[in-house]
Order: structure tokens, then sequence, then C-alpha cells
């Protein structure tokens, strides 16, 4: 493996470039108010919700239109200053961190929905707007936008992190629902790719190597995605398992039969035990499912009464069903508050995210030895699960301050990769690599791949400004 366990390299690279007062003070004539140099503002711009930490960038712009990022990217580019684009903050790899220096160019504020083509089931958002926003936004048209990735992420992010989230087992992730972008380059050219049709073989699929790229190839000013009608009826489910297995052992039978399930979440004991004293909750403190069916009344009680069928073979119980949507959001409750109930059971700690995806073949595999590993080393953790597409993620709870429980949870971390990647998985399902995997992506790909990867990095960023130190060393 080439992800590093020695302390001394658990800590993100920082090699600061000059940021020259000419440029601050070109930024602060082009956007005046909306140039930050407030202290408190470039350490919000400089952290993310992951562990690791480096210092802030050294101004912040507030972009309101392409022209603003445009214009932004053309003083940096003529400086030889990185831009890191910002979003919502709720990336987990470090993604956001200057470890290069440079300014943050916030998007949060171009979050308006600009055109809405129900007829043809698309889209096309700024950045800035995130999920609930757009959803909201287009729920008069009987239509939704599906990916849920948890956080109230902007569109922006999802794209550059080729986001999924719970409902990607039936809509699949952001790679299958981005159509089409305008992107502004590392020169501060405005590109477009893509279009709203369905499918296209028009030369070099540029939205595909955009989406996922993390910033560092372009920054993204417009995003045209996949709608899909509202479902004629919904109803979501929680059972209680007698073990992890049992619950992993349910969803791969559903899988593997077809059932054309909506959402299909893992929450272990521990995880339980969290979300209740956090919100008040009474669940059983088991391992749990929490599953949702989409489609027609008739078709959504087949689909249920099955995988309650599967479920019973394998000791589920206290199956608590509900349709109305009240009832729905109080039972995912539960899976969207997992992460901060964790945190907030162990006062002062940060998370480190694990987010490896495997074939749901080896699913158990690869989920119970990972469990195994982690119960025996005496590290807090929670675990959570999109397990209806084989991705699962593991919180473990350190103390910031304790080298020592840092370095045995990055060793875990490490273990859980090669484990995966044994198994024909990857090291990241939806986070992405920002700086915290960015040695399992060479173990992932190859060098060859990799390299790949820089060479169009260098081709489309020669100055290297664009989110860098990110994917890969360069």
């Amino acid at each position: 493996m080439n992800a590093p366990t020695a302390a001394a390299h658990l800590l993100p690279a920082i090699h600061l470039r000059d940021v020259p007062q000419a440029l601050i003070e070109a930024l602060q004539a082009r956007f005046g108010a909306r140039c930050s140099l407030a202290q408190a503002v470039r350490e919000q711009h400089g952290r993310d919700e992951g562990s690791l930490q480096a210092p802030p960038p050294s101004a912040v712009v507030f972009a309101e239109s392409t022209q603003d990022v445009a214009d932004a990217v053309r003083l940096a580019s003529q400086y030889d200053v990185p831009v890191i684009p910002y979003g919502a903050g709720s990336s987990l790899e470090g993604h956001l961190l200057a470890v290069q220096g440079g300014i943050s160019i916030d998007v949060s504020r171009m979050n308006q929905v600009l055109s809405i083509d129900a007829e043809d089931l698309t889209v096309t958002v700024q950045p800035g707007i995130t999920r609930k926003q757009l959803n909201e936004a287009v729920k008069d048209t009987g239509l939704f936008f599906p990916i849920d990735p948890g956080a109230d992420a902007s569109i922006g992010g999802m794209s550059a992190t080729r986001a999924s989230g719970t409902n990607a087992v039936r809509y699949g992730t952001m790679r299958e629902n981005v159509l089409a972008l305008e992107v502004v380059t590392a020169s501060g050219e405005v590109i477009h790719t893509g279009t709203r049709a369905k499918k296209s073989s028009a030369g070099y699929d540029l939205t595909r190597l955009m989406v996922g790229s993390e910033g560092t190839l372009g920054i993204m000013t417009q995003i045209t995605v996949r709608l899909y009608p509202l479902p004629e009826a919904v109803s979501a489910a929680i059972c209680s398992f007698p073990s992890i297995e049992a619950a992993v052992r349910t969803t791969i039978q559903t899988i593997q039969l077809g059932v054309p399930i909506a959402r299909v979440e893992l929450i272990d004991h521990h995880t339980v035990r969290m979300v209740n004293a956090h919100s008040k909750l009474g669940l059983r403190e088991e391992a749990m499912l929490l599953m949702e069916f989409h489609g027609s009344p008739a078709s959504v009680k087949e689909q249920a009464e099955l995988v309650q069928d599967i479920a019973s073979e394998f000791g589920g119980q206290a199956f608590e069903w509900a349709s109305t949507p009240e009832e729905r959001t109080r039972l995912w409750t539960a899976r969207h508050n997992a992460y901060f109930a964790a945190v907030q059971s162990r006062p002062g700690c940060r998370a480190i995210s694990t987010d490896t995806c495997v074939p749901i073949s080896r699913l158990a595999d690869c989920l119970l030895e990972s469990v195994d590993e982690v119960e025996a080393s005496g590290i807090p953790y929670f675990l959570v699960g999109h397990v209806g597409d084989g991705n699962f993620h593991f919180g473990y709870l350190i103390d910031p301050h304790s080298a020592e429980e840092r370095a045995k949870a990055e060793a875990m971390n490490n273990t859980l990769v090669a484990r995966a990647l044994s198994m024909g998985g990857t090291c990241t399902g939806e986070h992405g690599i920002g700086i915290h995997k960015m040695g399992f992506l060479l173990d992932e790909t190859g060098a060859g791949a990799v390299d790949m990867m820089r060479a169009i990095k260098r081709a489309l960023d020669p100055k290297n400004i664009l989110n860098p130190g990110k994917i890969f060393a360069l």
C-alpha cells in the first residue's frame, strides 16, 4: 500500500506559494467588499468536515456570476496563484485545504435555477445551489432530483466529487446524472461540455472528465442534471437484525433477486445508540436496515412484502412501515443525523471516515472482517452504509491531539482499503480522493493511469493553479 501510516506523514504536505500583494489589490479593485481578507472568513474557507488541517487561503472571493469566476481565475493565473472552489464546505477528504496557499472562490451565492425543462426531465442550475434548494425549486413540476449524500451539499461540490448517497442503488450517482456543464478553465476561459440530449458520441466526453475532477481541471459555473418523476407511491421501513451479517445478507439477496429498491441503508448498533441519544429516538439498539420503495401502490406493496420475507429468513424483526412524508422523515432522521450524532458522542473528537465500495457479492466478507478489526482496536466508531451498492463508511472517532489514536485509525483505514481492493473494490465510492486518499489512488489504478491523469492535469492547467495538491502530487 502506498498510503502512509507513520505519524509524521498523516498531515497534508504544505508547500505555500507566494500570493503577491498586487494580486490582492487587483481582486479588491474588481470585487470590492466581496473580496474578504478577514481571518474568520479565511479560516471558514480553509477547512471541511474532515480531520486534516492546513493554513487558510490568503483571501476569499465571493462570486455571483460566471464572469466573476472567470475574472478571479484570470487574475490568479496572471500571478500563478492557486484557486480553490468552495461550495457548502461539507466534503470530508481535505478538498478545500489551501495546501499550496492561494485564494478561495466561494460560489455559494451562485445558487439560482437557470432553467427547468420539465418535458425533458432536466434542470440547469448554478453550482452553489444545494440539493434541498433544488428540490424545493422543482417540487411543483412533479419532478425531483434524487442524489442524496446526506449533507445538504451544493450541486457543484457533488458534481466535483462524483457524489452519490442513499438513492444511488436505484438512481445512480452524479456520474450518471450530470448531462452538461459550463466550466471556467485555468486560463479564465468559459467552455461548455455536453448537451441536454440523452446521449451523444461527439468527441471526448469532457463532461465525465470534469465530473469527479475535484476542482483540479476547471471550476463549474452551470450544471445540467437529470430529474425524475416523483413516484406515485413511496413506502419506507426500518428493520432490526440480530447481527450485522444478517442485515448484510438480507441486502445482498434483495439486490441479487432484482428488487428495484430505492434506498437500503445499514446502521450498526453503536450508531443506533448514538442517534437515539442525539435525536431522542427510541430505536432498538441493534443492527438496522432503513429501506425505501418507489413506484405504483401495487409495485411498492409487492417490493416491500418480498423484502420483508427475505429479512425474516435472516432474523429480521420489529418492522416499522411509513407511507406519509412525516413518518418517512422521522424514520430517516436516524440515517441523516448519524455523522453528527457520532461526533457529539465523544466531545472534542474528529471522525476519520472510510469510503470503500466493493462488488455486492463481497460486501459481507469485507464488512465483517473490518468490523472485527475495529472492535479489537478499542477506537470508538460508527458504521453506516449505502449497502445496496456495496458502499459503507466507518467513522473512527479519534482525539485529534492523540498521535497514537490517529496512527491506529489510519492503519485500520489502510488495511480496509487493501481488503477492498483485493476484492475488486475501490478506496472511495463517493467522497473522492482529495488529500486523504492520494496514496490509495496509486494502489487502485496503477502508476500508468496516475501518470495519464497527471498528463491531463498539466495539459489543462499548465501553471497548476486549480486546487493544486489534490488527487495526486504535482
